[in-house]
């Protein structure tokens, strides 16, 4: 065990000291020998896939921290990772039904959700907005009236265009990609004038495709949505694991190093880096860590 692992187990220790006997996720993984992640495949920087097809990424590096912590607990130093990819449509049945322990992928906590999954503290904070081809001159919701925009099945991009003030009205034709990356596709080969998504997530997908400088992200911010680690409802004794896992991340500056990494730094497959830095929305709640949903990012 490494410095760093006994500094993030300790604090684990420090702010859960009662943890249950075994109960839910934790008594699953015990029983079974190994816990199963959940992962995106194209969800530049939180949780992608290398050029050597393995996942990596922000949340992806939380994750593996938060194992660290049930290895811990467990006492399980050998406990296997699996690793489950996951769309936007079968993330949350499949962690429902306990297909997948841990989602390290980029899901928006909001208040629909919280009825069906739990989240961990808010690790990231993302702006819900448009990426263009700068050519098109595209630069608001306004100029979408008749004409085809992208986004990803099972997100919420479109209903947050429709309920937009200046989206209202507008008779944009709605194309749908199965992941992120198809969705980006769309607006590559123009069949789609506009991809909306996360700004991170749009930064990640244009830094990494074939002409970088061709791309714009412009327009409204649809909405404010803090993401986060995602895992079942109703099981406190992994719920307080997880939460104090992330906590001691962001008490000890771990998390602050990670987000360097990933958002500040060259990062795979391209060693091109998204300088995307940290909003004050992060480093607030790093400062005072939330699982709120959107919602209470988002009063009108």
């Amino acid at each position: 065990m490494n410095h760093r692992t006994a500094l993030l187990v300790a604090l684990v220790i420090t702010a859960a000291p009662a943890l249950a006997q075994e109960t839910g996720t934790l008594k699953k993984v015990k029983d079974n020998g190994s816990i199963t992640l959940g992962i995106r495949e194209s969800s530049y920087p939180l949780s992608y896939l290398d050029d050597k097809q393995q996942p990596v990424g922000y949340h992806i590096d939380v994750c593996n921290r938060i194992v660290d912590a049930v290895k811990a607990q467990l006492k399980l130093p050998a406990l296997k990772v699996q690793h489950q990819a996951v769309t936007s449509q079968n993330r949350i049945p499949l962690v429902a039904n306990g297909t997948v322990d841990l989602e390290c992928g980029s899901t928006t906590n909001n208040e629909a959700r919280q009825k069906q999954v739990a989240f961990a503290p808010t690790t990231f904070v993302t702006n819900v907005r448009m990426a263009v081809k700068k050519a098109s001159g595209i630069t608001g919701l306004g100029q979408l009236g008749g004409k085809p925009v992208a986004t990803t099945t099972g997100t919420t991009s479109v209903q947050l265009m429709r309920a937009h003030e200046k989206g209202k009205g507008i008779d944009f034709k709605e194309v749908y990609g199965k992941d992120h990356a198809d969705a980006f596709l769309m607006l590559e080969t123009d069949r789609a004038v506009a991809f909306v998504m996360d700004d991170n997530l749009l930064a990640g997908l244009i830094v990494s495709s074939k002409a970088p400088a061709d791309y714009a992200i412009v327009g409204e911010v649809l909405n404010v949505e803090p993401i986060a680690i995602m895992l079942r409802k109703d099981d406190p004794a992994f719920k307080k694991l997880v939460d104090a896992a992330v906590i001691g991340l962001m008490k000890s500056g771990e998390l602050d190093k990670l987000y360097a990494r990933w958002f500040m730094a060259p990062i795979p497959p391209k060693n091109v880096s998204m300088n995307f830095p940290m909003s004050d929305a992060l480093k607030a709640l790093i400062k005072a860590p939330s699982d709120a949903p959107a919602e209470s990012f988002n009063k009108r």
